[in-house]
């Protein structure tokens, strides 16, 4: 009796936190799935896939899962490997001998740990200029011819700087390796053995039945967001799934099912930079410990209208999805919250005691597109707190020793011998990994 009240009493919390969203207004439509080892603790639809047609969310929509498709990606790279079609130290070049490398030897390792140094699709002129993610005349070829000419943002392995267009040359990849498309290939090689029916490539053009639309909310009015072109997203986000498929992903990937075992342990294996330096990114996941010191491992989506997260944690076989088609959102923190009912309690954190004054100052760096970033770090009465490029200072949360965290972003600071201040300011975002230094 106790333990059926005790599951009881959790469903309805888990309930509370997933639908928040739709009550409060500020989701269309909401789909939750909460699952430990064998027991769904909640599978559920909150709100509405289509608000002019009036139709309802349910657990069998079909949702655009946006960059939690990276790890769809990856996992056919490793695939390809296992199946002795190709290495993840080829460079780039072998299967795409007309890319400019330009003496940059850019391998498919470094795609898929966001460590190539290739500009991010978003950030290239040529590609804003014509409206990618809204052009349906723009041609996958034409963006290859694009990216393959722009030059590198930083040697490879030098930095990790997150990049939508490493994973779009993936897919390219993929093709000229396996002989298929990249549509076919993920749908007959991943998702059909795997049962997830629902699952496929996303095209506006193919009719889905129980596919939602994509909304923007601005003071609790949704809006109907434009539909994306994916010639854009490619392997690095054209994926559409549902909750109920994107359980049964997780199971199985993390179940042994997808790979070999050796690929499965590289796939989780944090990146590693040319100085050794492990990063919160290994290939299309992250992979981190949360405050709890427990192992994280997954990704989160979004744009255009939708946002996702997908997470696995291992020491629990727990498994947490979450789909929305709303922007802006909080799936991020609603993923957390849903964990916290089912993880055990965070570990209560210190503060730091040690002298503050030999981390304060200001540190830069070159951060995304080429752009400079400035980090100032500065101590408050509540502790240190950090700026990035002039916002408002947010307070840091102490870890250990010089290592730092706020929400899901980790700040280690490194210093030239043994004593004096530190020099140098590790950022860690869970996708990229910027090196500045002290001014």
């Amino acid at each position: 009796m106790m333990a059926a009240q005790s599951n009881r009493i959790l469903a309805e919390k888990l309930d509370s936190i997933a639908g928040a969203g739709v009550r409060e207004n500020s989701a269309v439509g909401i789909v939750a799935a909460v699952v430990k080892g064998k027991e769904t603790l909640l599978l559920k639809a909150y709100g509405g896939s289509d608000v002019e047609g009036e139709v309802p969310m349910t657990v069998t929509t079909v949702v655009p899962i946006g960059s939690v498709t990276k790890q769809f990606t990856a996992a056919a790279i490793l695939q390809l490997r296992d199946a002795g079609k190709l290495s993840l130290d080829d460079e780039i070049t072998r299967w795409l001998p007309e890319y400019e490398a330009r003496g940059n030897n850019v391998t498919l390792r470094h795609l898929l740990g966001h460590m190539a140094g290739v500009v991010n699709l978003g950030e290239m002129q040529e590609l804003r200029a014509v409206q990618l993610m809204r052009n349906p005349n723009v041609s996958r070829d034409s963006v290859y011819n694009v990216i393959r000419r722009y030059p590198f943002q930083f040697p490879a392995g030098t930095m990790q700087v997150y990049s939508n267009t490493g994973f779009w040359l993936l897919g390219l990849v993929i093709e000229k390796a396996s002989g298929m498309t990249y549509e076919d290939y993920v749908e007959k090689r991943i998702f059909e053995p795997l049962g997830m029916s629902r699952s496929r490539y996303c095209n506006n053009s193919e009719q889905v039945p129980g596919r939602a639309h994509g909304y923007g909310m601005r003071s609790g009015m949704a809006r109907r967001a434009p539909d994306i072109v994916h010639t854009g997203t490619y392997a690095a986000g054209a994926i559409c799934s549902t909750v109920e498929d994107m359980i049964t992903w997780l199971q199985a990937l993390h179940g042994g099912k997808v790979l070999r075992p050796r690929s499965y342990a590289e796939m989780i294996a944090p990146s590693k930079l040319n100085d050794g330096t492990s990063t919160r990114y290994s290939m299309g996941l992250i992979v981190w410990k949360d405050s709890r010191g427990l192992q994280e491992i997954g990704h989160g989506g979004g744009g255009f209208g939708f946002s996702s997260q997908a997470w696995w944690h291992p020491d629990t076989q727990l498994a947490i999805v979450l789909l929305t088609n709303s922007e802006p959102d909080n799936t991020t923190a609603v993923a957390e919250a849903l964990a916290a009912q089912v993880l055990p309690p965070a570990r209560p954190v210190g503060a730091f005691t040690g002298d503050a004054s030999l981390l304060a100052g200001t540190y830069k760096s070159e951060g995304r597109g080429g752009k400079e970033m400035v980090i100032a770090v500065t101590q408050t009465p509540r502790g240190l707190a950090f700026s990035v490029d002039g916002a408002a200072p947010n307070p840091l949360q102490w870890v250990e020793t010089w290592a730092f965290r706020r929400n899901a972003s980790l700040l280690i600071f490194r210093r030239d011998g043994n004593s004096g201040p530190a020099t140098e300011l590790r950022f860690d975002t869970g996708g990229d990994h910027f090196i500045l230094k002290r001014q």
